[in-house]
């Protein structure tokens, strides 16, 4: 396999960012001696040709939507390509790997991918050669050997970029007229914390790994040359560890003083580390992600999210203080919001003139519970939780008030027109509260109501919604 073109890695979405996980995995592969090629085909054509010529395919599955994208492609690469050996890699490969083993793939890796993975090329390459192998491969789950994820400190290099497409092609950072190219890196994987809807949770069990300083900045380093002017850190919580998270950004800041960054921080990181704030704004940060979730103090504790509504609050006015935007990533749709709790967040938004803060697509997301996950495992799941949609990556389940499942059907279908033809986010926000009164037999004016809010605010954002 040490052939250009032997071995194909493939990425289907990355939030609209140049795929880390092919970055990462190619500079490993080329330590090693191989020849990957790589197509990212959220911006690139994946050929047949490429397909036919493959003898190892790796598709990074790092989130729900890569994996659907990637179940996709790797039927389409069986039916052309059926001596390939496909392998799933990321965090999404191992929570599904027993519905995606018995479609078109041979493998399935999780947690710390790129040490199993090339020990599983090297075996793949023996068994070609004649060798009679063991079929257990550490790190690696097949139809005939499983295992768990892989969590063990890699040996971290510089991801190599070189054959990725141009990061122009991908998301800018949106501030007023501005419009900036944006890298992407890690400082950290997995993460402290185990919130029980998170996939990080049955992944990595509460482990995180620092990636050190230097590799980060090289990374860093080799983006700016490919004209990056902001960068974003997506690490699960870039302050799991905020001595090193501050000591990467003081090395980038001093080296490159006019570029912005923007990172994910826990509500209750922002407020346990509040005095960091302002130095972070100094270091160049346009706006920090937080997984708000909801402001429904019943779900937050069914999620052990480790913050309350209160918080949430305390949370903006810190960021506000600091001159820092605090764009939050929502959960609204969960066994336990109820009607009035939606409401009361819409109104949170509104009232605070937070609008602006929020990507749309974050009023509908429903909870998704794919196996593995840490909620099958309290003792009040049976209550809730349905039967496995292997299919749909998740277990079913139904709100016990039916308005609210039908509500997030239908915000769901509204911010994804919104999108497609770019409406003002503010605009589709009051279509969605229009709904919730309607789905509660009320009226309400969504053009009044966007008059009344009055000048809307200009904030820092990417150019890409975020989806999961």
């Amino acid at each position: 396999m040490r052939t250009p073109g032997d071995i194909l890695l493939i990425s289907c979405y990355e939030l609209g960012h140049q795929p880390f996980h092919l970055a990462s995995l190619t500079a490993m592969l080329q330590q090693a001696n191989y020849s990957p090629i790589c197509v990212d085909t959220a911006v690139e054509t994946l050929s047949d040709e490429a397909i036919q010529r493959a003898r190892f395919i790796g598709i990074a599955v790092p989130m729900h939507t890569a994996l659907r994208l990637g179940e996709q492609i790797a039927q389409r690469i069986r039916a052309i390509n059926p001596e390939a050996h496909i392998c799933l890699y990321g965090l999404y490969a191992l929570l599904n790997v027993e519905h995606l083993l018995q479609g078109s793939i041979d493998s399935a890796i999780g947690g710390e991918y790129e040490i199993p993975l090339l020990a599983l090329i090297a075996a793949l390459r023996q068994e070609e050669a004649g060798a009679t192998l063991s079929a257990a491969i550490p790190g690696v789950y097949t139809r005939s050997a499983s295992s768990g994820p892989w969590i063990a400190r890699t040996p971290f290099i510089v991801p190599e970029r070189k054959q990725l497409p141009a990061l122009d092609q991908y998301a800018r950072l949106q501030w007023g007229k501005e419009l900036r190219i944006v890298g992407y890196t890690e400082s950290t994987r997995g993460c402290k914390h185990t919130c029980l809807h998170c996939p990080i949770t049955p992944i990595y069990h509460g482990r995180f790994f620092a990636i050190p300083a230097d590799i980060v900045l090289a990374d860093i380093r080799a983006q700016v040359a490919q004209g990056a002017q902001h960068i974003t850190f997506g690490d699960p919580d870039f302050w799991n560890g905020p001595t090193h998270a501050l000591r990467i950004l003081r090395a980038m800041h001093q080296e490159f003083p006019d570029l912005s960054f923007d990172a994910t921080i826990k509500i209750e990181h922002i407020l346990q580390h509040r005095h960091l704030l302002p130095e972070m704004k100094e270091l160049g940060c346009a706006f920090i992600v937080s997984a708000v979730e909801s402001l429904n103090d019943t779900v937050l504790k069914q999620l052990d999210k480790g913050h309350t509504a209160s918080d949430v609050a305390e949370a903006f006015d810190a960021m506000e203080q600091a001159g820092i935007v605090l764009r939050p990533s929502l959960l609204p749709f969960t066994p336990w919001e109820t009607m009035e709790s939606y409401m009361k967040l819409l109104n949170f938004f509104e009232e605070h003139h937070f609008i602006e803060h929020i990507d749309p697509v974050h009023l509908s997301i429903r909870l998704l519970v794919p196996p593995g996950s840490a909620h099958l495992k309290t003792s009040e799941s049976r209550t809730w939780i349905g039967e496995l949609d292997p299919g749909a990556y998740t277990y079913r389940w139904q709100h016990p008030d039916t308005r609210m499942d039908e509500l997030q059907t239908k915000i769901a279908t509204l911010v994804n027109q919104a999108e497609c033809v770019q409406a003002d986010g503010v605009l589709t926000f009051f279509q969605v509260k229009a709904l919730t009164y309607a789905t509660q037999g009320q009226k309400f004016s969504t053009f009044r109501a966007f008059r009344q809010y009055g000048q809307q605010k200009i904030l820092p954002h990417l150019t890409e919604s975020w989806f999961c």
